[in-house]
């Protein structure tokens, strides 16, 4: 059992995580603006406050085991994440990441595709943005791990597909993972690191 902390622990990614890590045992720190809603919850501390503020972000993940960031890339910069994590002497950072990095088959990024929806492609450019910051850090032992493309609410299957750099794509032409599988296999990367440094992406 690890003390985690997951910030932006009530958007439906980071919810996904909190459910997953408290299905495991681990302890829970949720760190979310308003976190009225996971109050009460067994295993779970709470802590209100906002990720850009470092000083408070640094002091409330100090003693965790690692971090698992879901917060939306548009809304803050990679140190914002990166520094107060490193000051806290925290030694991993999980990140969940996007689809935009991504490559296609023909070796293009998903983002660069020429169908790719306007409307995402400022939080898409920010997570691409992060992901660069993240590998070019020298010293934290971080993971990026990347949805697929459709990236949906929806049931909890238990199984999914790995991939690295490359859209997964499945026999039916689909590339999606549901919040709760991608739970899953962050949760399993956790626990059983396999992609210390690196990004990878997970669908079915």
């Amino acid at each position: 059992m690890s003390k985690i902390a997951i910030i932006g622990a009530t958007g439906r990614a980071g919810s996904q995580l909190l459910e997953e890590a408290l299905r495991r045992g681990h302890s829970v720190l949720a760190i979310a603006r308003d976190p009225s809603k996971l109050q009460g919850r067994d295993g779970v501390i709470v802590r209100a406050l906002d990720a850009k503020d470092s000083a408070a972000l640094q002091a409330a993940v100090a003693g965790v085991d690692a971090v698992l960031s879901a917060v939306h890339f548009s809304t803050i910069e990679p140190q914002a994440i990166i520094e107060p994590v490193k000051r806290a002497g925290v030694k991993r950072l999980l990140v969940v990441g996007g689809a935009g990095s991504l490559l296609l088959p023909s070796g293009h990024r998903v983002i660069d595709s020429p169908d790719f929806p306007e409307a995402y492609k400022a939080e898409a450019s920010a997570g691409v943005h992060f992901l660069d910051v993240l590998r070019q850090e020298p010293t934290l032992d971080w993971t990026f791990l990347s949805p697929s493309a459709e990236f949906v609410e929806g049931e909890r299957r238990g199984h999914y597909v790995l991939g690295k750099d490359h859209l997964l794509i499945g026999a039916d032409g689909k590339s999606w993972i549901t919040f709760a599988d991608f739970a899953i296999a962050m949760l399993d990367e956790l626990e059983k690191p396999a992609h210390s440094r690196q990004r990878f992406t997970v669908g079915y």
